[in-house]
């Protein structure tokens, strides 16, 4: 079983005909503090379900059923606004290296569909492409890179294009637990944001696996901390 969490790094393998895949944060909680003003998020249970479509081909779809955002100015009271988000409809190609070989390229377009909570939604249409790779590093360790651009709607009220970049290293610690770490960069609406990954997987078995990791911030940009615990089930 290969999945798309818990690193930011998507990977470029699909899912077999007729196979289904479950991918869940079961609970994340970031925190940021910038200029006296700190802003706490979490969400509960945000999914990402995955159809196995063809060889080389899947469908998937984002959810997020609950998401709670709290403002703590430096003065003045704390504004906190929660509700579900916008689901995100994926489609995925694998080029080559699905199922054998030492590289794997592929292609990921994603649309974020502006159907959530107003409160926590910008109620805008937004969308990505991106390029993930994997491939093999040696002495026990797996590599994994993607570069892509984000149409965002940005705080100055129109749509901007990101470009994000990732690379991750993994290998396993044990039979059954895996560890990651990873860089991300992204840049193009606002400041330069980059974080440093780190996370840790068990596997239960073939079709069953949990997560759990911190993504902390090397940019004044950058969520100050994002930690997560997740599972992920293959059907």
């Amino acid at each position: 079983m290969t999945t798309d969490r818990p690193d930011s790094t998507e990977s470029p393998f699909t899912l077999n005909p007729g196979r289904v895949q479950l991918e869940m944060d079961l609970v994340n909680f970031a925190r940021d503090r910038e200029g006296g003003e700190e802003v706490e998020e979490w969400e509960a249970a945000p999914f990402n379900l995955r159809f196995g479509v063809t060889e080389n081909f899947e469908l998937g779809v984002f959810v997020t059923p609950f998401r709670s955002v709290t403002e703590k100015p430096a003065a003045g009271r704390r504004v906190r606004s929660e509700g579900w988000g916008d689901p995100v409809v994926r489609a995925k190609w694998n080029f080559f290296g699905n199922d054998e070989g030492e590289v794997a390229l592929g292609l990921i377009a994603d649309v974020k569909v502006p159907i959530g909570e107003r409160e926590v939604s910008n109620r805008e249409w937004e969308g990505a492409v991106m390029l993930p790779v994997s491939f093999e590093i040696g002495g026990g360790w797996e590599g994994a890179a993607m570069t892509g651009v984000e149409m965002v709607y940005s705080d100055v009220g129109e749509h901007r294009g990101v470009w994000s970049n990732t690379i991750a290293a993994g290998r396993a610690v044990t039979e059954k637990v895996g560890m990651f770490l990873e860089l991300t960069s992204s840049t193009g609406d606002g400041g330069h944001v980059a974080t440093g990954n780190v996370g840790f997987t068990f596997r239960v078995h073939e079709n069953l696996q949990y997560d759990a990791g911190v993504n902390l911030g090397l940019t004044e940009a950058a969520t100050d901390t994002l930690v997560f615990m997740g599972v992920a089930r293959r059907w």
